[in-house]
């Protein structure tokens, strides 16, 4: 559980949003809404304990257990657009890394992963040379296949064709199931699914 109270970040002397009173559940799904440049990204970031509130407070919960903000990571998956990939690894290592840190969802090993991205021929291939659509795949295969309670997707079919939206959607089919998951969006394709909706426009200052 996430539980938002008054939260608003600031810019210099700009509000992005303020006013946010708000509780994130376990095994839902919600969808922070807004056109681009709204706030939705620093939302986001303030969600995943990346960025600080500039007031509130923000707290976790899990099995009725708080959780220090700075060990939230250990709990969630993330997918973003401005997430960087470790460009000089192949396919292969980019994967070995992820899951150094991360545990795999039951089920579910390298190769598993591989074939959730159809990818067996450029398993040794350097991330450098992916196509930005092939980069999203693996950030958001690598997020969906890491079994974390949370998982956190911003903008999630950017650089994806439509058949790669059909393939998103099927992740969510399998693996999004019984997680709080929180995506971010004005796309309507990539939060349909979800049964709340947070519209940041409604905390503008």
């Amino acid at each position: 559980m996430i539980t938002l109270k008054n939260i608003g970040r600031r810019f210099n002397r700009d509000w992005i949003f303020r006013g946010i009173d708000y509780t994130f559940t376990i095994g839902e799904s919600y969808a922070i809404l807004g056109p681009n440049g709204s706030g939705k990204s620093t939302l986001f970031q303030v969600l995943n304990g990346s960025l600080s509130p500039s007031i509130g407070t923000l707290s976790y919960t899990f099995d009725s257990k708080n959780i220090e903000p700075e060990n939230i990571f250990q709990k969630l998956s993330l997918a973003a657009p401005y997430l960087e990939l470790i460009e000089e690894f192949t396919l292969s290592e980019m994967i070995d890394f992820h899951f150094k840190f991360k545990a795999y969802k039951a089920g579910m090993d390298k190769n598993a992963v591989i074939d959730v991205l159809n990818m067996h021929s450029n398993a040794n291939k350097l991330i450098r040379y992916f196509s930005s659509g092939m980069k999203q795949r693996l950030k958001l295969a690598l997020a969906f296949c890491s079994d974390t309670p949370i998982l956190m997707l911003d903008e999630p079919t950017s650089n994806l064709d439509a058949q790669g939206v059909d393939w998103y959607l099927s992740l969510v089919e399998k693996f999004a199931l019984n997680r709080l998951t929180i995506i971010c969006s004005n796309q309507p394709h990539e939060y349909s699914f979800c049964g709340h909706e947070l519209n940041i426009s409604d905390y503008k200052s």
